[in-house]
């Protein structure tokens, strides 16, 4: 083969990326989304109020990890680079109306949610010291083909463990450029920190990365919204007409399907799934993790995360960005967007300081998270191969490695590998839950109907039809649900 010179990455990657989310993912997302809530009868909305009394539930085993703790994992990869970057790209490059149609995807979203960590918990495996799967387990077992969920396993590596964190450390690293102080070898710099602080938080093993989630993610997401809260609330004299732009954008059909590459619609659906990760299949290996005492508990707090990620975190930033009334160039990209907006609040100077101290922590549990997802399906991988200690030092060094690459990255090649790699696991995962999704949905009306009998649900096998055999965690000796609760 003869070298193109004429070759340029970043201009093939986008034309790839705009004709997944164009032709294919587009449909495919909006589809599956409004099959699930349709078919769950609006579960998001019916069961909210659940989903938040499940997340503050204590482990159904002592030591194992609780629902908040499996929580915070998936909201660790979920919250992070996309709720600041990805959002203020999509809101001055598509227009406000894309804050719009990012509610839309999360809504239809929180459905897809919960079918696929809920079959995550149904056909997750025993662990030495918790539980352990997600779509490559689910594949396998109930599909029955080896090939695809050694795929999805493969790409999901490559999304998370590559693009995703590549794009997380690239965003960090071009947020601290804006510093007066910065020069050519300071990009180097930010990535050797990450790299080394992600090494110190992954070869600790799986209770380290959960611990660490578990206290920087409600921090850091906490600070964020009260900044982010002030900012708004000094410059709400624009907010009449930032919900003006953000419904009359969304439905400017004549301009979207004009150039729907960079319409509101199209940048929204992205950087909606880039961010709250709804369908894509990674959650699932979070969620499976969890010890509960039915599946469908871990489907509601999944779908919760789906909710605080883009109905709070994402909006949030567009909120910021959108209320500051500023006009952003064509060249300004990712977080200095939402730097200037703060600026007009904060000044400059404690602009550029928050910014980057919030990114970093975003970009760094976003790390932390993605790596747990390419760990589990690492170990999918070697499947019966007895693991070596040594293996996993390797796997987790590789991806340190990267961590330090990603902050050298272009822009374009940066976002637009990970829309790549992203969508690659929708095409894999969605068609999937569709195929299981029956099961899913009668495990969440198994956990209705007990609960709306005052008990508090157990799950059994055989009450939505599946063989407890074909199954490695649940069994039917499992008591009867008969304890009274308080709902």
């Amino acid at each position: 083969m003869i070298w193109n010179p004429d070759f340029d990455l970043a201009v093939t990657l986008g034309t790839i990326s705009d004709f997944m989310y164009t032709y294919v993912l587009l449909a495919l997302l909006i589809g599956v989304g409004l099959y699930f809530f349709i078919r769950t009868r609006a579960l998001p909305l019916r069961l909210f109020k659940e989903g938040i009394r499940v997340v503050m539930e204590p482990p159904e085993k002592e030591g194992g990890v609780s629902s908040f703790r499996a929580l915070m994992v998936s909201t660790a990869s979920r919250v992070g680079v996309g709720n600041i970057a990805g959002v203020a790209v999509a809101v001055t490059t598509g227009g406000p109306g894309a804050v719009f149609w990012m509610w839309v995807i999360a809504t239809l979203g929180g459905a897809s949610a919960f079918i696929e960590s809920s079959l995550a918990q149904i056909y997750k495996k025993r662990g030495p010291h918790h539980s352990y799967g997600g779509p490559a387990y689910y594949i396998q077992m109930a599909l029955k083909q080896n090939w695809l969920a050694y795929l999805f396993a493969v790409v999901l590596i490559l999304t998370y463990m590559g693009g995703f964190n590549l794009l997380a450390s690239y965003n960090v690293a071009e947020t601290f450029k804006e510093f007066s102080w910065a020069t050519s070898r300071t990009p180097l710099a930010i990535g050797g920190i990450l790299a080394v602080l992600m090494s110190v938080s992954i070869l600790g093993g799986t209770r380290r990365l959960t611990d660490v989630t578990g206290l920087l993610v409600p921090v850091m997401a906490i600070i964020y919204l009260g900044v982010g809260s002030i900012v708004i609330a000094v410059n709400y004299h624009n907010i009449p007409d930032m919900f003006s732009a953000i419904f009359t954008n969304a439905f400017d059909f004549q301009s979207m399907f004009g150039a729907f590459a960079g319409s509101a619609m199209m940048l929204g659906i992205k950087r909606g799934l880039y961010s709250n990760e709804a369908g894509v299949g990674s959650a699932p290996n979070a969620a499976a993790s969890a010890s509960v005492s039915h599946p469908a508990k871990q489907g509601l707090v999944q779908m919760l995360s789906v909710f605080i990620d883009t109905m709070i975190i994402c909006t949030f930033t567009a909120f910021v960005v959108l209320s500051s009334g500023i006009t952003f160039p064509d060249k300004a990209k990712g977080a200095p967007i939402v730097k200037e907006a703060m600026a007009t609040v904060l000044g400059q100077g404690v602009a550029q300081v928050f910014v980057s101290v919030a990114l970093f922590l975003f970009a760094f549990t976003t790390l932390v998270g993605n790596f747990y997802y390419a760990e589990v399906n690492f170990r999918f991988l070697l499947g019966k191969i007895e693991i070596k200690h040594w293996m996993l030092t390797v796997f987790r060094l590789v991806a340190a490695a990267l961590v330090f690459c990603g902050a050298l990255l272009k822009f374009e090649v940066a976002w637009n590998l990970g829309d790549i790699l992203m969508g690659l696991m929708a095409l894999i995962n969605l068609p999937v839950i569709v195929i299981l999704g029956n099961q899913a949905i009668r495990c969440a009306n198994d956990y209705t109907a007990q609960r709306k009998a005052g008990l508090e649900p157990k799950f059994r096998a055989s009450s939505i039809g599946l063989n407890p055999d074909e199954l490695d965690y649940w069994k039917d000796d499992a008591p009867v649900a008969t304890e009274k609760t308080n709902a």
